[in-house]
């Protein structure tokens, strides 16, 4: 596995193998990686001759109160995973480099409608920051195709609709949220958990399983459900941000004879902020 933090090298790389026909997948991360990273890396490896792992921890995205410093960054351990799993190449860019004229000069991409809702609204800029950097090392690396996990759900919306929107020539593959033995979703944030909140943080899980059981049996009565579901959450000491039930292909509002679902969620437990999805088919 070469490791590579400069543009003009990835580049060469990238020429030699397009002269020589090969498919490149890539999985852009922000490093301290888990097995749900790895299984992404491990679907690339799958559909594609060349794998490209980029880990940046990107400032644009960070609110003026959330997490950047305090961020983990655990680079050799990240290394060691990748290329036990064949990675060919780590691409780990430079913030200097990917901002150079700084974050208040710099060009955005920003999705409109979908990046305000949901969890754009709780952290505003925030898909404006994914967007952004997701774009520019799309143009570093030019992959055939991309993977991201659909824990991030929202996330992934936005990165979808930006690759249709402008006209990028490549594929971007969602893939299922790899979960702990209790259903937690695995998430660089769950080292903030103290031993007695990691008990307590299936719960997310469990209430978005009993949101698609009710509403498979027939129940429409949404913010019923939704406030119910709030409630429990409350009494795992859990501060929630929001918990909707939206289309899954517009994340809008669902109409009464809509088929295709989604329950999103974010709560804080202590300092952690938890984030969840479920998706629901009313077809089978």
């Amino acid at each position: 596995m070469q490791q590579i933090s400069d543009i003009t090298p990835l580049r060469e790389l990238r020429r030699e193998w397009q002269i020589s026909g090969k498919t490149i997948a890539f999985v852009p991360t922000m490093g301290n990686l888990h097995q749900g990273h790895l299984h992404l890396v491990e679907q690339a490896k799958q559909h594609a001759e060349i794998v490209v792992v980029s880990i940046f921890v990107n400032p644009l995205q960070f609110g003026p109160d959330e997490d950047l410093a305090a961020y983990p960054r655990t680079l050799e351990q990240d290394k060691a995973s990748l290329q036990a799993l064949g990675v060919d190449v780590l691409f780990t860019p430079h913030a200097d480099d990917i901002y150079s004229r700084g974050l208040e000069k710099q060009t955005y991409v920003e999705v409109p409608g979908l990046s305000y809702m949901i969890c754009g609204a709780s952290r505003p800029g925030h898909f404006r920051g994914v967007a952004t950097i997701v774009c520019k090392l799309f143009n570093m690396v030019q992959p055939n195709m991309a993977f991201f996990g659909e824990k991030d759900f929202q996330q992934l919306q936005v990165i979808k609709a930006m690759v249709t929107d402008l006209s990028m020539n490549l594929q971007i593959f969602g893939v299922p949220t790899v979960r702990e033995t209790d259903g937690l979703a695995m998430s660089s944030r769950n080292h903030y958990l103290t031993a007695e909140e990691r008990l307590k943080a299936p719960a997310m899980y469990q209430v978005l399983q009993g949101l698609r059981e009710s509403i498979q049996l027939g129940r429409r009565d949404f913010s019923v459900l939704v406030e119910q579901a709030k409630q429990v959450l409350k009494e795992a000491d859990m501060k929630v941000d929001y918990i909707e039930i939206r289309s899954i292909e517009t994340l809008l509002s669902p109409g009464h004879e809509e088929t295709e679902l989604v329950v999103l969620a974010a709560a804080f437990l202590g300092r952690t902020r938890l984030i969840d999805n479920i998706q629901i088919s009313l077809n089978v």
